[in-house]
Order: C-alpha cells, then sequence, then structure tokens
C-alpha cells in the first residue's frame, strides 16, 4: 500500500490518500504537544510507540464489538484506516480525577469518581476545545440527532469497560482518555483516531506512577520510558 498525496497534518499524525477511496494511511509523528499546542516538543521513538500501543488496543476492542477505522498496522509507524468523516466532538471519559476537573470543580487529584463521567468537548484550537453539552452540539450544528450524541456516550462507556479491566489486569489505573469518533462510507459511526498515552492517562496500580503525555506536561520526563513501559504491558500476557 503505497502513501498517496498528504490529506491532513495533525498535533500527532498525518492523513495519506491510498489508491482506495474508501481507506487512508495514518503516519504517527514524534511531535508533542500541551496546553492546546502553547508547549511542544519531540520524543524521538513516540510515533512508533503510540502506533503500536493504539494497533494493539484497536484490535482489543474489535474483538469485543466495538467497530473501528483500523484495519492494519503496515509498519512501525504507518497505520492503514477506513477513511471517515471526524465527528468534531473529544468524547473524554474519566474514571478519576485529576487535570482540568480538578481545576474547573474543585474535586481532589486522585479522587475516585463514583461513576465513569462522560464529556464533551468541542474540536475547535482556536476556541481551546471547550467543554459543551448535547444543546451545545446542536446550537453547532454538530448533529441534531440526540440519538447520535447518547450513542457516543454508551460507546465511551462500553469502551471504558473494556479498557479498564484489560489495564486493571496488568497493573495500571485507566484515569482518563479522550476518544474521537467519525462517520464512514455508510454514515455509521465507529472509533477513529489513536488510543495511546497521548490520549490517555495512566497510573501505575501500586505507585501511581503517571504513565502517559502529563510527563511532557508536568517536565517529569522519561516520556519514552513511560510509553516504552505501557506498551510492555499491553503486549504483556498478565
Amino acid at each position: 500500500m503505497q502513501k498517496g498525496v498528504m490529506l491532513y497534518e495533525g498535533k500527532a499524525k498525518r492523513l495519506f490518500a491510498t489508491d482506495n477511496g474508501c481507506q487512508v494511511i495514518a503516519e504517527f509523528k514524534d511531535d508533542l504537544t500541551a496546553f492546546n499546542a502553547e508547549k511542544k516538543g519531540s520524543e524521538q521513538g513516540k510515533g512508533e510507540l503510540n502506533c503500536r500501543i493504539s494497533s494493539e488496543l484497536f484490535t482489543l476492542l474489535q474483538t469485543h464489538g466495538v467497530a473501528t477505522h483500523f484495519l492494519s498496522c503496515l509498519d512501525s509507524t504507518h497505520m492503514l484506516c477506513k477513511k471517515v468523516s471526524i465527528i468534531p466532538i473529544e468524547v473524554v471519559t474519566r474514571n478519576v480525577a485529576t487535570g482540568s476537573l480538578t481545576k474547573r470543580l474543585g474535586i481532589s487529584e486522585g479522587r475516585e469518581l463514583p461513576f465513569a463521567l462522560v464529556e464533551f468537548y468541542y474540536k475547535d484550537d482556536s476556541l481551546g476545545d471547550p467543554l459543551i453539552n448535547d444543546e451545545h452540539c446542536k446550537i453547532l450544528d454538530i448533529t441534531q440527532n440526540q440519538d447520535e450524541l447518547e450513542f457516543l456516550k454508551m460507546q465511551a462507556r462500553k469502551i471504558n469497560t473494556i479498557l479498564k479491566e484489560f489495564f486493571l489486569e496488568r497493573n495500571l489505573r485507566l484515569i482518563d482518555f479522550k476518544l474521537e469518533f467519525g462517520k464512514d462510507e455508510n454514515g455509521e459511526i465507529i472509533l477513529a483516531d489513536e488510543i495511546s498515552p497521548d490520549s490517555c492517562r495512566f497510573w501505575d496500580k501500586e505507585t501511581n506512577q503517571k504513565l502517559d503525555k502529563d510527563r511532557f506536561r508536568q517536565n517529569l520526563g522519561d516520556v519514552s520510558v513511560a510509553y516504552q513501559e505501557v506498551l510492555r504491558r499491553v503486549l504483556s500476557k498478565q
């Protein structure tokens, strides 16, 4: 499969056309960004690690009946995917209070939430990806279909249940994570983007050591070491 023209370049990936109009190639970059790209950096090998982790987790979710855009891993940094029209909502699921949730609501860092909290954020860098609700989605004409919004929430909770158990078996706590969804050629909503330490927060079950992009955000160092450890555990048979 050959890469065609570049269709899109984001903070962490580039998307390329293929000779199949329904498929694209995602190339994972080594770039790191935080705080809406106000902080930028690069970590050698990060793209390869995220590609491998995402490939494994998409495959896991597919075995549990979650439809995704993932088709195959082409090499260390390239993934073949179904072409989708991305829904401009970041669907964030939280199991433990940290980050913006603690700042907005004053909930203490590390507090276990009584249930998985699902939030929507509007994908617009110029606005800082603001928190939105169902009514905002309709006003912004993201969708007028309440069933679609409920489906996003339902899928987020289903994915959370699968991944939370998977990682706990590998001594990792899934603190929170961001998902993106898109519509395929048939109009079906499927999981897209990536699932990696760039988009998830992972804490070691015993020590609460952070093994995700917070190591870059908070200047903790050893970003590659942390991502490598997540991959090692993902590949572990327990």
